[in-house]
């Protein structure tokens, strides 16, 4: 399965490098009050699509990366042990960008040809595998226009 995160550091902010500092536990702590806050945790996810559309790979696709937590997705507990993690730059309340509905499409369709047994239908919120724990990617995250987009690349998972 996919699961789709939103995630922004600090909160509400993008453009910065904390992300990837974040994700390569080499956050400045002291930078922003908010930092102290998630001093310890160490998050990672196979891959981070900015504002700008750009991706970075932290994690193999082969390997697990710690995006998901506590998560149960159709009856199967711990997330990460099955899942790819994407995350996106943003926040619940705040419109994602143009650019990432277009790379995220691109990167599900490559995603999909590489795992045929992953499909459009094993794509996930966080909010959905950890409902009441996680909001992500929130109600600014547009669904429709995902599968829109998605269904009229003509994928195989949407036949």
């Amino acid at each position: 399965m996919v699961v789709l995160h939103g995630i922004s550091l600090p909160p509400g902010q993008f453009g910065g490098t904390e992300i990837e500092a974040f994700f390569l536990n080499a956050l400045d702590h002291d930078a922003h009050p908010y930092f102290d806050e998630i001093r310890g945790m160490q998050v990672s996810a196979h891959l981070l699509i900015k504002r700008d559309g750009s991706v970075t790979q932290f994690v193999p696709f082969t390997a697990r990366a710690w995006h998901a937590g506590k998560s149960c997705f159709r009856g199967r507990h711990r997330c990460n042990d099955y899942s790819i993690g994407i995350e996106l730059e943003g926040e619940d309340e705040t419109a994602y960008d143009d650019r990432q509905y277009e790379t995220l499409q691109q990167v599900l369709h490559a995603i999909f040809d590489a795992y045929p047994e992953i499909s459009a239908r094993m794509v996930a919120g966080h909010c959905d595998i950890a409902p009441g724990r996680k909001s992500d990617p929130g109600p600014a995250f547009d669904w429709l226009r995902l599968y829109d987009g998605l269904a009229k690349g003509r994928h195989p998972s949407f036949a």
